[in-house]
């Protein structure tokens, strides 16, 4: 327990299970589009699936990272058919 207010006080927090829901959740959906998108040659649905799967990284709030995780789900959903 020691070593966990130790890693706070520098300032580091460690991520919420809601978090880590959506992060395994938007992943898991935006490798699935990958494949499909490779797979059938249709380079939209191809790049929605690699953001998906990388913007993760470059969000720390919870809603932001449902927000636009939601976001980029409704255009794989608008563009996925082509």
């Amino acid at each position: 327990m020691d070593e966990l207010k130790a890693v706070e006080s520098l300032g580091i927090t460690l991520p919420t299970a809601a978090y880590l829901a959506g992060l395994i959740l938007f992943g898991i959906i935006g490798f699935v589009a990958y494949r499909r998108g490779k797979k059938s040659s249709r380079p939209r649905t191809k790049w929605i699936g690699v953001g998906l799967m990388i913007y993760p990284y470059a969000i720390s709030q919870t809603w932001q990272l449902y927000a636009v995780g939601l976001g980029l789900c409704a255009g794989l959903y608008w563009y996925g058919g082509e």
